[in-house]
């Protein structure tokens, strides 16, 4: 029998990416999104389903995972991918955005894996693969302090998962992607500002310019590399708790862990100076 994979956040980017790799690779998909009535690519997939989610919504967790079971028997593999970013200066951000980055980057996870962790228990197994960031176990760009914070969150809600999930042969896996070109997520970022501030103008230019360097370049990292280290998990190919995918993450946490945390702020700091 086909195994079955629940993706959250299929309808851009790395998610959609992802949604149609597993179900190439023959894998029944159960692919939510908010708005599935505008999902036009998925639907040409037979062994695609679409439900709607939005991971912030309890009830709505619950429905979709519901929904899934009933539409599959089995779910083998759930994928947390759905996240979002907002970026700028801490004293500038609104309290909704705060909230919202929170809301969608670690209590979204949070509501997934809760409902699904009884499904899990009863079919004696499971996995789930967290879709992180290397700003998730460094950082690396000013003025991300909130985003880093969603996803340092989650790599703790993940790796404190893992000593009381283990014994339930539960397996819990991270993904440290760096962003991608096939990820929009650039252009989900909310900016946190304010008219009558200007000390932050000049440290947001050089933040900005470089996201539409990496954009606009070979920075950003392959989607269809950070696809295949997710398909190896599942698979059960590589069975890594923490992948860092790209060279960006991989040199940012080389420095990291050659020397000391004094040193390391200092270095990334000289950048933006």
């Amino acid at each position: 029998m086909s195994k079955t994979v629940f993706i959250t956040g299929t309808s851009s980017g790395l998610g959609k990416i992802t949604a149609i790799r597993f179900a190439e690779m023959g894998w029944n998909v159960a692919a939510t999104m908010r708005t599935p009535d505008k999902e036009t690519e998925l639907t040409d997939y037979d062994n695609i389903k679409i439900f709607k989610l939005d991971v912030t919504n309890v009830h709505e967790v619950q429905t979709s995972v519901d929904q899934a079971i009933a539409a599959f028997g089995k779910i083998d593999v759930v994928i947390n991918n759905a996240g979002m970013g907002t970026y700028g200066p801490l004293e500038l951000a609104q309290e909704e955005a705060i909230d919202w980055q929170f809301a969608v980057n670690t209590r979204g996870p949070i509501n997934v894996i809760r409902k699904f962790i009884p499904h899990f228990r009863a079919n004696g197994g499971g996995m789930f693969i967290n879709i992180s960031s290397f700003m998730g176990i460094t950082t690396a760009v000013p003025l991300g302090s909130l985003y880093n914070m969603s996803k340092f969150a989650l790599e703790g809600l993940t790796e404190g998962l893992y000593y009381e999930l283990k014994p339930l042969n539960i397996e819990l896996r991270l993904i440290e992607q760096g962003g991608s070109t096939g990820n929009n997520f650039k252009d989900s970022i909310t900016w946190n500002q304010d008219d009558n501030i200007h000390d932050y103008d000049n440290l947001m230019t050089k933040v900005q310019n470089l996201m539409n360097h990496a954009e606009s370049s070979s920075t950003l990292d392959d989607p269809q590399i950070i696809v295949d280290a997710i398909a190896a998990l599942a698979t059960g190919e590589s069975n890594k708790f923490r992948t860092v995918i790209g060279t960006a993450g991989n040199d940012l946490m080389a420095l990291r862990n050659s020397v000391s945390i004094d040193e390391y702020l200092e270095t990334i700091a000289k950048n933006y100076m």
